[in-house]
């Protein structure tokens, strides 16, 4: 599973090597294809500025993800569909543990995929209209040369906060980032198969332990595939 994830983290990665420095406050996040390029150009740029802090500590990375990747990640919505069928079977209680207890690993988890990075080239699809929709996938292209491109898909949801009584999108709704699909592998799929089985075998107090002792872990470098 370690493997798995590596393949699905790891283009990620390459798509923060956009390099143009972006405040945070640029960040539309009112715009789910301008919210995926800007984040992570801003988080790029971050992780380049603290380059002799990274090589001091490598830990520190979890603290470029926290203050500039996670903002615009969902991640209590991720916590919740990776729980699946179980999370009616939860108090209130553990699944807000639990979705603590996902966030610090999520972040975790980025950061170590930081440690492999490399200059590859981007390429951002074109936005579509989104008016209407309440889910958008963000495609994204990695190119390397010699190797073929890699695709990526961000999924996006639509906040749809305040009393609506008609339920439909409106002007302005805040966006957010909720899974990562590469090279056909969805991030969320394939960590809710995995905690899934955990949650049946073991319950999920021992679930959300076994995050939190992950999210403490220190960050250890990963590299990239040869294929």
């Amino acid at each position: 599973m370690l493997k798995l994830m590596a393949r699905v983290l790891l283009p990620l990665t390459m798509l923060l090597s956009c390099g143009q420095v972006i405040a945070a406050s640029a960040v539309n996040t009112q715009d789910p294809y301008q919210m995926i390029e800007q984040a992570a150009k801003k988080t790029f740029a971050r992780f380049d500025a603290d380059q002799s802090k990274i090589k001091a500590d490598p830990n520190h990375l979890k603290i470029i993800i926290e203050q500039e990747l996670l903002p615009y990640i969902d991640y209590k919505y991720a916590a919740y569909k990776v729980l699946g069928k179980y999370l009616n079977k939860t108090t209130k209680a553990q699944r807000a543990a639990f979705a603590q207890a996902f966030r610090g690993y999520l972040v975790s988890t980025y950061a170590s995929a930081f440690t492999a990075y490399t200059h590859q080239k981007v390429s951002f699809a074109p936005a579509k209209k989104f008016d209407d929709e309440k889910f958008v996938n963000v495609a994204v292209q990695v190119i390397e040369a010699g190797r073929p491109p890699i695709k990526l898909s961000f999924k996006v949801r639509r906040l749809m906060t305040g009393k609506r009584k008609d339920k439909k999108p409106r002007v302005g709704d805040q966006w957010k980032a909720i899974d990562l699909v590469a090279e056909g592998i969805s991030l969320l799929q394939s960590k809710q198969s995995e905690i899934g089985g955990l949650v049946q075998k073991e319950g999920i107090e021992s679930v959300i332990n076994m995050l939190n002792e992950r999210a403490k872990a220190s960050v250890e470098a990963q590299k990239a595939s040869s294929k």
